[in-house]
């Protein structure tokens, strides 16, 4: 009897799931899967395999917008059932006028929501022993109200993970406090709410002991964690523990992990961040979305900070010389004039950052900046952006040449072998310098190691080449990776 079949006959409900957007909305989409597994479906691999499709989209920018509607008309060909959530669910009206035939439209962080609309769908035949039992979701405490987690802020932890093993996002908070102009963050997805710092590190205890070597920490303002919570203490492994970014930071060093902090504005309790990083702690990385250099740019998209990041880029280097920084920006801002251009890219010759990322502006519906005067034309924004581009290429490439002779420690992330080679003989990583996805990677020739370095390896690598994004370089080690965290399945010698 083929699965398919066997699946029939026993009333097993498949569902397909497709996830857009930031690492954000992954965590989220990691929840809803969990819950899914608790409650006895199945994921389907395939739309031929699936009875009703869950789409998590994304409604920050226009592109993101046109991806996820595009999904949802692809999804609803495809099985006829779908439930749309995410931040583009906020706007249901923009998914009716395209799409009037899904069967349900929720908001994001909405799990609850979106699962009674599975169980609509998808009713499961009760069984007789366990059919009137209530449905929890996971993690949660029988002898805990589930209004009183939520109003302390906790999301629950997923246990279904859409990363690799050995890589995971940690959201420490949702929603956002700042009204830039140009983003709708707070009206998709609400004021900032922390979890509890216990909630945090008991979820990332969980990850290190199940063999995750790589915990990436998100919100949409990291640094301002549990401003909203009064940084109140929670329990953790016997002690009490602030909600707060240094606070949490210490505690995550700690496990043994690689430790990658995301999204993190430049606020002053930053430096006890970078801190942490020059004493080895956590990762010497920093991911600051800056968007410009222009004091008047700044103030005009309402950014907290405005004219100081060169002062302070220069202060956490002096803290921590190895230091990383990843930012993004954005040309063509309405009102950004040449002078404030030429402004942006004096500020990126002399903060001489890692990563860079960069995007022409657009408008963003329902966003302030819509109404501010001094539209950039089009053609002037991919001019500036292309110019923009060219110099932190260049700066790129100077940086990552300065590195060609030494040994770093990489990541593994997935094997590049060709046809003739010997299977393991061609790898790709990433340095403590690298996040997933939107840095750059090694490409390795793991040499006399061939066959022995795995997927989620630790090794050191001698650099030996470089181009504008890339390092190339050779395994000359295969350390044991020994976390503070008991690992689960392993038992200590007696």
């Amino acid at each position: 009897m083929t699965n398919e079949v066997a699946a029939v006959q026993s009333g097993v409900k498949k569902v397909g799931f497709i996830s857009l957007g930031c690492p954000k909305a992954l965590v989220d989409s990691e929840r809803i899967l969990t819950q899914l597994r608790v409650e006895g479906y199945e994921v389907a691999a395939s739309y031929e395999g699936a009875d009703a499709v869950i789409v998590n989209t994304c409604g920050f920018i226009t592109p993101a917008i046109e991806e996820s509607l595009s999904a949802i008309g692809e999804a609803l060909d495809a099985t006829g059932k779908v439930i749309v959530t995410g931040c583009l669910g906020e706007r249901p009206e923009k998914i009716m006028e395209r799409h009037p035939k899904v069967a349900a439209i929720t908001g994001s962080e909405a799990v609850d929501d979106v699962m009674g609309h599975v169980r609509e769908l998808l009713p499961l035949e009760q069984d007789a022993f366990t059919g009137l039992l209530p449905v929890a979701a996971p993690g949660m405490r029988a002898d805990v109200p589930a209004r009183e987690v939520t109003k302390h802020g906790d999301v629950f932890a997923p246990t279904v993970k859409l990363t690799p093993r050995h890589y995971a996002y940690v959201k420490v908070a949702e929603g956002c406090n700042h009204t830039c102009a140009f983003c709708i963050i707070p009206k998709l997805r609400g004021l900032q709410v922390s979890r509890d710092a216990g909630a945090v590190l008991y979820e990332a205890f969980r990850l290190v002991a199940g063999g995750t070597k790589e915990l990436m920490i998100i919100a949409q303002d990291t640094s301002a964690y549990g401003v909203d919570v009064r940084y109140r203490e929670s329990e953790f492994q016997g002690e009490q523990v602030r909600a707060h970014l240094t606070d949490l930071a210490v505690k995550l060093g700690e496990m043994g992990a690689w430790v990658r902090m995301h999204y993190v504005y430049p606020y002053p309790h930053v430096d006890r961040i970078v801190e942490l990083m020059a004493q080895g702690k956590i990762l010497p990385y920093l991911d600051v979305p800056l968007q410009h250099a222009s004091p008047r740019i700044l103030k005009l998209m309402r950014r907290p900070g405005a004219g100081k990041q060169l002062e302070t880029i220069r202060r956490w280097r002096e803290i921590c010389p190895e230091l990383v920084i990843r930012s993004t920006f954005i040309v063509g801002f309405p009102g950004e004039t040449e002078e404030d251009f030429q402004e942006l890219l004096t500020f990126l010759e002399e903060a001489r950052l890692d990563r860079v990322g960069a995007f022409a502006y657009s408008d963003v519906e329902e966003a302030d900046a819509n109404r501010l005067p001094g539209a950039v034309a089009d053609d002037v924004k991919q001019a500036r952006l292309a110019r923009f581009m060219e110099v932190a290429q260049r700066i790129s490439t100077e940086k990552l040449g300065e590195k060609v002779g030494g040994v770093m420690e990489v990541i593994i992330d997935e094997f590049n072998d060709d046809e003739d080679d010997q299977p393991g003989t061609r790898l790709i990583g990433r340095t403590k310098g690298d996040a997933p996805g939107i840095d750059g990677q090694v490409y390795v020739y793991a040499g006399e190691f061939a066959g022995q370095v795995k997927i989620g390896d630790i090794v050191r690598v001698r650099i030996e080449d470089s181009d504008e994004y890339d390092l190339f370089g050779e395994v000359v080690e295969r350390p044991v990776w020994a976390p503070n965290v008991p690992q689960l399945g392993h038992f200590p010698k007696h």
